[in-house]
């Protein structure tokens, strides 16, 4: 019996002693047959980690996707509301100014700054509401280069889909919030030249309003109270708290303390209340000089962000290719060098030979249709594209 209950503990402890490797055991088994279970169930060919994620991450997707639908048009309504504050602060201020100064100066201004506001609302308008391109459906693709996971189309070279709008978009760049469009094949032009003339634009406000920032704002202009004289204020607050005077006739109350009498009276001078045509003055001033610091602080903020996104968005273009090419490019670009290989993109075709295809100055077009607005259609229909790489060896060959 004692033998018994012993081989009994001895068995227990080993089967504690073994229960984590066990359970390890288990759990491993447990997990193959849910995966090889689910794999036998749900196969496909095409679904891997990349796309299993992807799905999960729909939920967030879909409200990010569905709050920036939301969002375009509250953004295009800020955009044409800041725009419009600044132009007539230029009309209210700025215009004035110049004119007393010489009218030759501001009729060449005026003429300068006009070509610069038209081509301005030009862009803008034709970016916003010029359809950016989509495969016809019903249509032959003759070059489609994949399937489209969201359309279940094919899909043409250098088209992509866009979550926001739900479509594929033929040389897609991006989907601009501020245009509530996508910026894609039918209006990336327009979108480029509304970035360069909106900075130019900016250029030129603070170039002007400069000299007028200086004299209203740090001078204070005619009525005064600039910078300098703020700064003199505070200075003589300073020295008055350091040496107080006494002012007046020196009269002792009450054989204690020493009083200033001002016209027979003790104490303080009673200060005047301002007038109303002081008051207003005073309050005209004041909206004055905001609208010049609100306009300086603006056009300065718009400088950096558009000229900087302007200036990226001209490197792409001299390379051939759009924001979401930049970043395939670059992948295939690290993965060719891996392999000792070098890529190269099929849409280079030269800086010079880039930004003429990119404005479309072909066919008898020249400086005018930059300058100047312009209603002309891009280089091909965004289905097709011609082939840098085979363009080359077929010269090559023929030479």
């Amino acid at each position: 019996m004692l033998y018994l209950w012993r081989r009994r503990v001895r068995h227990l402890l080993q089967r504690i002693y073994n229960f984590p490797r066990d359970t390890r055991k288990w759990v491993r088994w447990k997990y193959e047959l849910f995966i090889f279970t689910m794999t036998a169930l749900f196969y496909n060919e095409f679904v891997n980690m990349g796309y299993c994620l992807e799905v999960m991450m729909e939920p967030m997707v879909w409200v990010v996707d569905h709050f920036t639908k939301i969002l375009g048009p509250i953004l295009v309504f800020g955009v044409v509301s800041l725009t419009s504050s600044v132009v007539s602060i230029v009309y209210i201020i700025g215009l004035p100014y110049y004119w007393e100064k010489s009218p030759e100066l501001t009729c060449f201004l005026m003429v300068l700054g006009h070509w610069i506001l038209i081509n301005v609302i030009f862009h803008f308008i034709m970016a916003a509401i010029t359809e950016p391109g989509t495969p016809q459906k019903g249509i032959l693709i003759s070059e489609a280069v994949s399937v489209c996971k969201k359309c279940i189309a094919p899909k043409s070279p250098r088209t992509h889909h866009c979550s926001v709008c739900n479509r594929c978009i033929l040389k897609m760049d991006h989907h601009c919030p501020w245009l509530n469009n996508c910026v894609g094949h039918f209006n990336h032009r327009y979108f480029f030249m509304y970035m360069v003339y909106m900075t130019l634009g900016t250029v030129f406000i603070m170039s002007l309003g400069l000299e007028i920032a200086y004299y209203e704002i740090w001078l204070g202009g005619e009525t005064g109270g600039g910078l300098i004289d703020a700064l003199d204020l505070v200075l003589e607050d300073r020295s008055s708290q350091e040496e107080e005077e006494l002012e007046g006739y020196p009269v002792r109350v009450n054989g204690t303390h020493m009083m200033p009498v001002y016209g027979g009276t003790v104490g303080s001078p009673v200060p005047l209340e301002p007038s109303d045509n002081e008051a207003e003055t005073e309050l005209g001033s004041y909206w004055y000089r905001f609208s010049i610091m609100y306009t300086g602080m603006l056009t300065t903020g718009v400088f950096f962000s558009l000229g900087g996104l302007a200036t990226w968005h001209g490197r792409l273009i001299s390379k051939g290719e759009t924001s979401i090419e930049a970043h395939i490019n670059k992948k295939e670009t690290e993965r060719l060098e891996k392999i000792n290989q070098e890529y190269r993109n099929p849409y280079n075709f030269g800086v010079t030979e880039n930004w003429k295809i990119f404005l479309g100055v072909t066919h008898g077009r020249g400086l005018r249709h930059i300058l100047l607005p312009s209603w002309h259609p891009p280089e091909g229909n965004g289905l097709t594209w011609p082939n840098a790489i085979i363009t080359a060896a077929s010269h090559d060959k023929a030479a």
